[in-house]
């Protein structure tokens, strides 16, 4: 039997995020995970990580935040940042410095944060 790597030539590429102002939410992301643009245009925008992992934002008109708990407009997607559970409270303070907002805190329940980026999508601090 052929391994799982051999069966398909696709491979992963990006995760797009639509956003109003895609240099605005890239500087949000690169800066809380210490990467760096590496392609920009008015229109889309990249994120790259040391291990070449590769975020995108691109313009959208008319562009709705996600309505997050609620579904009235619903989040589609989201992503989740592992960070050491000694850490937490440190990662807080810095995306929220940098623009976030906190819209569920754990309360010592569960191992995650939820938040809204600058552009309103949901994301997750994840304790490890």
């Amino acid at each position: 039997m052929a391994s799982w790597r051999n069966m398909t030539h696709i491979t992963f590429g990006v995760v797009a995020l639509d956003c109003p102002d895609p240099r605005a939410l890239a500087d949000f992301y690169a800066e809380m995970l210490g990467w760096r643009v590496t392609e920009e245009d008015e229109e889309w925008v990249e994120v790259a990580g040391p291990d070449g992992r590769v975020l995108a934002f691109q313009r959208v008109a008319g562009y709705r935040p996600p309505q997050w708990p609620g579904q009235e407009v619903p989040q589609q997607a989201h992503l989740d940042f592992d960070v050491p559970r000694a850490k937490i409270d440190e990662a807080e303070r810095t995306i929220v410095a940098l623009g976030a907002q906190l819209v569920q805190h754990d309360e010592g329940k569960q191992n995650w944060r939820v938040y809204l980026d600058p552009a309103g999508h949901p994301f997750c601090l994840c304790m490890r």
